[in-house]
């Protein structure tokens, strides 16, 4: 027997208020007297009233729910951004929308539309193709609005970045720290601004230490597994030379291990390694390989804070750019 569907009417005339006060209660209003507000929570709890969601969000503008777009719903990157902005948006009563772009402008359009329809109060967008005038059309299409690895200076309160420039640089001197001057560097895609701005790091880093930079040490890869062997083998016969290697992303370095072991080359002995992210796998590779530390779960709880606040209208919060650190392990030969 299907169970019978209990109303705000009934509520109010169980609690002996008015329907209106019933709703404000649901609302979450402040303008409640004390001993209206205890009688219509007996009344809900008793009665086994639920609200209608719909009808709360029409009510009050509110959907009490956050989308976020990311550019895939795998990987050691995206899982715990996510995880960690679901936290703390779930511990102020939020609910979380997830989509994926998977690296496609046309996809990236889509996921934003999808979220526009669910009418979230606010947008964690990680984008890899949309354009900076698309980014920030969307405080049109939301309440809150934070964008992930990229800085727009219109939306300089609502941007959330690591400083990919100093995580180059961090890696490329510690190279540079222990002799070595034959560094090359296998990218990300640089369509990507955080693959840019570690080859930026990484540039300046050689110039600070009189070493000049060989676009012919430098050669694009993925941050993903796809191509990156291929992309490290061709590398290493440019040059013989080449005595270290700086990574983007672990990803690639993991490439650059299988290269070597299929050569009989040593990493960490014949061939020293800085990489980047700090995934969990890099310190149960053997040698353990030196990165750089992404703070990941930071970023997706800062995220989270950011839409919060933004949503109370406090804007406490103006763009952050969180700060890489540098895990040294086992990957780095040092050179008399």
């Amino acid at each position: 027997m299907q169970k019978k569907t209990i109303t705000i009417k009934e509520v109010a005339e169980y609690a002996n208020v008015s329907q209106a006060t019933v709703s404000r209660v649901i609302n979450g209003q402040a303008s409640v007297k004390e001993k209206n507000l205890a009688k219509v929570h007996k009344a809900i709890s008793e009665l086994g009233y639920t609200p209608n969601l719909a009808a709360k969000a029409l009510a009050s503008s509110r959907s009490n729910s956050v989308g976020m777009l990311v550019g895939s719903l795998d990987g050691p990157f995206y899982g715990p951004l996510m995880h960690a902005a679901e936290d703390a948006l779930y511990r102020n009563g939020f609910h979380f929308i997830v989509t994926s772009g998977q690296e496609n402008g046309q996809k990236e359009k889509d996921a934003i539309a999808f979220l526009r329809s669910k009418q979230v109060d606010g947008a964690i967008i990680h984008a890899d193709k949309l354009s900076d005038e698309e980014l920030k059309a969307l405080t049109k299409d939301f309440k809150a609005l934070v964008v992930l690895n990229r800085y727009i200076a219109d939306l300089e309160h609502q941007c959330l970045c690591l400083d990919n420039e100093l995580g180059g640089y961090l890696a490329t001197k510690h190279l540079l720290d222990n002799g070595h001057r034959h560094i090359a560097c296998i990218t990300g895609p640089l369509s990507k601004p955080d693959a840019r701005d570690r080859l930026l790091g990484y540039i300046r880093a050689l110039a600070e230490h009189g070493v000049t930079y060989d676009p012919a040490l430098t050669i694009e890869g993925r941050f993903d597994h796809i191509g990156n062997f291929d992309k490290a083998a061709e590398l290493l016969d440019r040059s013989k030379d080449i005595t270290a290697i700086f990574c983007q992303n672990d990803n690639i370095a993991l490439a650059v291990y299988d290269v070597c072991a299929t050569r009989q080359l040593t990493v960490g002995g014949d061939l020293s390694l800085v990489s980047f992210d700090n995934d969990l796998m890099s310190k149960h590779m053997r040698p353990q390989l030196t990165t750089v530390g992404f703070p990941i779960y930071e970023m997706g709880k800062l995220a989270g804070s950011m839409i919060l606040d933004q949503l109370k209208e406090s804007r406490k919060l103006s763009s952050k750019k969180l700060i890489p650190t540098l895990e040294v392990r086992d990957s780095v030969k040092k050179l008399a």
